[in-house]
């Protein structure tokens, strides 16, 4: 399903920080798939304002903080628990490894799917410091530049300085490798888009770390993705 071999050949950028875009991860047939099929059960609204960066989507665990197997399996289509399944394989952490550079052989691991729909953003910021390294993958099937919902590699953290544009379409993916110069953001959904912008998140923490979207604890309040 996932093309592990395209991310070990790639190289890390070092302008502004490390990071590297890798496309073409999936076949054709397989894209189609995923992209069809994309997750709308078991969704938590996350939206406010932590000091550092605005934001409004709603995400849904694919994987769980250090666990081995997928969340709500029962609810996703046979291409999303193929997916699932290579991300939680040995080689993809090693591709991984090799790519950024970081030690991830015991970093506990998150993956979370997200809908950015109309008017959805996140502000310039700078990932936690617990948050390793991170690989977003995209899943819409088309998409226009005036729908807005690029990644936006920064120099800095004004939104306008702006490095690399990353449109979000299946099969395309960025690395970022956390540093105190990692200044990314996602720009605003445009009020016309009709679809919703469709990302995941593959989130390699420090040992010892807990996740911002599920801490342990609460009970969030989930609700199936309504939008088109």
């Amino acid at each position: 399903m996932l093309d592990i071999s395209r991310i070990g050949r790639q190289a890390l950028a070092s302008e502004p920080f490390g990071w590297a875009f890798v496309d073409r991860l999936f076949s054709f047939g397989d894209a189609a798939a995923l992209a069809a099929s994309f997750p709308r059960d078991h969704f938590k609204t996350v939206a406010g304002y932590d000091g550092e960066k605005s934001y409004e989507y709603v995400a849904r665990s694919l994987v769980h903080m250090g666990a081995h197997v997928p969340s709500f399996a029962e609810h996703l289509s046979p291409a999303w628990k193929h997916l699932a399944s290579d991300l939680l394989s040995s080689a993809y952490r090693a591709a991984m490894t090799r790519l950024t550079g970081r030690d991830l052989a015991t970093a506990p691991m998150e993956i979370n799917v997200v809908h950015y729909g109309t008017g959805a953003w996140l502000g310039p910021h700078l990932d936690l410091k617990e948050k390793i390294v991170t690989h977003v993958l995209y899943f819409n099937e088309s998409w226009k530049k005036e729908n807005g919902g690029y990644l936006s590699i920064l120099r800095s953290a004004d939104p306008s300085d702006i490095v690399s544009e990353i449109m979000p379409i299946v099969g395309n993916s960025v690395v970022l490798a956390r540093s105190d110069a990692s200044w990314h953001a996602v720009s605003r959904v445009s009020e016309g888009c009709r679809r919703s912008r469709r990302s995941m998140n593959v989130i390699f923490h420090l040992p010892g770390s807990v996740s911002t979207i599920w801490p342990p604890g609460r009970t969030a309040e989930l609700h199936d993705y309504t939008g088109i």
